[in-house]
């Protein structure tokens, strides 16, 4: 096969990652790029088309489009994407409301020949993959809980410059701005979460109860979300999305019958995160509450990396999506909306609905 001609649209830090990986694979090739901050006037260098508007893009010669654009764009986006026959990687969230997400589909559905995969890239870090490998197998029994931490200080992205620019000031504007975003720290940020969760529980939370607030930045969104959720089978989960947390924070426990994992740390741009591990424990009836322990560290993030190849293999091979399907991007933004309804007084100040 001919390398694929990807184009990005949205050409921010996280569209400039996705251009720094697709340059290293052997199998395709940026060629085409939109952002409003370049000129009216498409040009090129390079070998690579530059244009102003996704409009323009969209009509160039592609077989894959990356979508990362703000998540009021983002859906029609990658509508227009599909009904042009391409194959479409689009970030998370899927968009601003569960709507968004069924209305994809539903265009999906019209073009079975395009492969459509989400941006949940978390299920690719070294320490998710090994937790999920021993929790699958089921050596260490059956999940009986978990308890999650994903929080940072603002909402705005990091790094910040000295003196901002356009692109800093509008990353401000649309991370906290709910007619753009859709939500806060949750949608944002905790959504990873909220995808592991579904994830290691194994099945989906029936039971959903949260507190739901934004008592400290002050915007139209949330800056702090509380959930204690329960699957059918009795899996109880507690999660903490935060904004608040001036020590940025990763944490994930998983009680298990024969053991635990506990998951600290995430491997980021900014590193501020910590150090990725996972700590394995193996419970034993004599180890009076301190069990045996084995730790791995990770060093390197390959996740940006092993996620887009997942993306082209799928495309190369004609196989199905395994990992950030539609299906599973739709159930984690229910749950997302299942949180922010569950609080009776943020689901009414919003009037917000899962449906």
């Amino acid at each position: 096969m001919n390398d694929l001609r990807v184009g990005i649209t949205g050409y921010g830090v996280v569209g400039t990652r996705r251009h720094d990986v697709i340059n290293n694979l052997p199998n395709a090739q940026v060629v085409a790029i939109s952002d409003r901050q370049f000129d009216d006037t498409p040009t090129e260098r390079d070998g690579v088309r530059y244009y102003r508007h996704f409009e323009q893009l969209i009509e160039d010669e592609l077989d894959v489009l990356f979508v990362c654009l703000p998540n009021d764009v983002a859906p029609d986006v990658t509508i227009a994407g599909l009904e042009h026959g391409l194959h479409v990687f689009c970030e998370k969230p899927p968009g601003r409301t569960v709507a968004d997400i069924r209305r994809v589909i539903a265009v999906e559905q019209q073009h079975p020949r395009s492969k459509l995969k989400y941006g949940f890239n978390h299920r690719y870090h070294g320490s998710v993959r090994d937790a999920l490998k021993i929790v699958q197998t089921g050596e260490l029994g059956k999940v009986l809980s978990l308890r999650g931490l994903y929080g940072k200080s603002a909402m705005i992205p990091w790094p910040r410059r000295a003196t901002p620019t356009d692109d800093d000031r509008d990353a401000a504007v649309w991370r906290t701005s709910r007619e753009v975003s859709g939500g806060g720290i949750l949608l944002d940020q905790g959504i990873h979460m909220v995808d592991l969760m579904r994830a290691f529980a194994g099945g989906e939370f029936a039971q959903v109860m949260s507190i739901v607030r934004n008592t400290y930045w002050n915007h139209d969104v949330e800056d702090n979300a509380y959930a204690l959720m329960s699957t059918s089978d009795g899996v109880v989960a507690m999660m903490h999305s935060t904004a608040t947390q001036w020590r940025h924070t990763f944490a994930l426990e998983i009680s298990l019958a024969q053991g635990a994992l506990q998951l600290s740390g995430i491997l980021s741009g900014t590193r501020s995160y910590g150090q990725e591990s996972l700590t394995t424990a193996y419970r034993d009836d004599a180890d009076q509450g301190m069990p045996r322990e084995q730790r791995t560290t990770y060093i390197r993030d390959t996740s940006w990396n092993d996620e887009v190849v997942d993306f082209f293999d799928a495309i190369e091979n004609n196989t199905t999506i395994t990992i950030g399907t539609s299906d599973e991007a739709l159930k984690t933004m229910e749950l997302v909306y299942q949180i922010y309804c569950a609080d009776d007084e943020w689901r009414d100040r919003f009037q917000l609905t899962v449906e």
